[in-house]
């Protein structure tokens, strides 16, 4: 059973930073993306970041130059580094992996493709 964890998760305040992190275990595929999205109360679920199985990287364009996503192979792990947070990213972040054969470009803007996901974790940012 594929199994994603994340951590990381608190409150901030504006101008903060914040590393979430997600272990993925049991993914039964090789070349597939690993994703961060977020949903804020009252919104739609969007895309923060994607990065897929060679290592490029798709940001979504609120978070471009503030947010890092990367992973670790070798842990089966994929991290979110959040700096300079605004009280506009506050939300229930989720990993999720999938995107089989898709680039990272491409799998950002297709949660659809994404099959499984954590649990999520909760982002604050106070002003």
């Amino acid at each position: 059973q594929v199994q994603l964890v994340e951590s990381g998760g608190g409150s901030v305040q504006t101008g903060g930073s914040l590393r979430l992190s997600c272990v993925v275990s049991r993914f039964p595929y090789s070349n597939y993306c690993m994703g961060w999205f977020r949903q804020a109360p009252g919104k739609e679920r969007e895309g923060v970041a994607v990065i897929d199985s060679v290592g490029r990287t798709s940001y979504g364009d609120s978070v471009k130059g503030r947010f890092t996503i990367s992973k670790d192979n070798a842990a089966s792990t994929v991290y979110l580094q959040m700096n300079s947070l605004k009280p506009e990213d506050t939300a229930i972040y989720y990993c999720a992996a999938g995107g089989v054969e898709l680039t990272a470009i491409e799998a950002l803007g297709a949660m659809g493709e994404f099959g499984y996901w954590g649990q999520g974790t909760q982002v604050t940012v106070s002003s």
